[in-house]
């Protein structure tokens, strides 16, 4: 507690930065992901080069990433931000793809019997029904990007990653675990918050479908 009483302010600092960090690498992720995800569906054979392509990426150690961005991008945030963003691609646009693909070719027929164009098959039908699978994604992601955050400390990011890896540098404990605590609230209330929408969506799923 005594860590807390002197390091309160700044503590809160590091758990704004971090939340900065991650909540804007997960929206360019799902700006990116979600239309790409949705183009893909229009072709099987690209959409599995560029799925395996993301795949690849997610598979380069989270430091090594880091650390190829420092000669294009330099030091701090931005980098930082740039392989978060590369690290919440995969479970959107998969889950994005999946998604879509899954609406029944029924429905899709009937909608385009009420006369929709493609444009409306999309916002009005196909994402509504696969919003459920495509917030799960997005679900994974967030939890994964606030988790992968705290390296970004390695390139001068900031947040709460300084405190866990200074923590271990000079062995201090109270140091260590209050930058993994704030770590582990913020994953688990976005994967809270994130769960309720994929649950607020599902219902709308079965609804829908029967009324198509």
């Amino acid at each position: 507690m005594d860590f807390l009483r002197e390091n309160g302010a700044e503590l809160l600092f590091k758990t704004g930065e971090h939340f900065y960090i991650s909540s804007i690498s997960l929206l360019l992720g799902i700006l990116v992901a979600v239309p790409l995800g949705i183009l893909l569906t229009r072709s099987e054979k690209i959409s599995g080069y560029i799925i395996s392509f993301v795949s690849i990426l997610q598979t380069v150690p989270s430091l090594a990433l880091l650390a190829l961005m420092i000669p294009f991008l330099g030091v701090g945030k931005v980098p930082a931000i740039v392989a978060l963003f590369i690290y919440s691609l995969l479970p959107i646009l998969r889950n994005t793809y999946i998604g879509i693909q899954a609406v029944s070719s029924n429905v899709i027929d009937s909608a385009k019997g009420m006369g929709m164009t493609e444009s409306q098959l999309i916002r009005k039908v196909k994402l509504p029904l696969a919003a459920p699978v495509i917030m799960s994604g997005i679900r994974l992601a967030g939890v994964y990007v606030i988790a992968w955050a705290t390296l970004a400390s390695y390139i001068g990011a900031g947040g709460l990653g300084d405190y866990i890896f200074n923590g271990l540098n000079v062995y201090d404990q109270p140091m260590i675990i209050w930058g993994t605590i704030p770590v582990t609230l913020l994953a688990l209330l976005a994967d809270f918050l994130l769960g309720k929408l994929e649950t607020y969506f599902s219902p709308r799923l079965t609804s829908d479908k029967g009324g198509l």
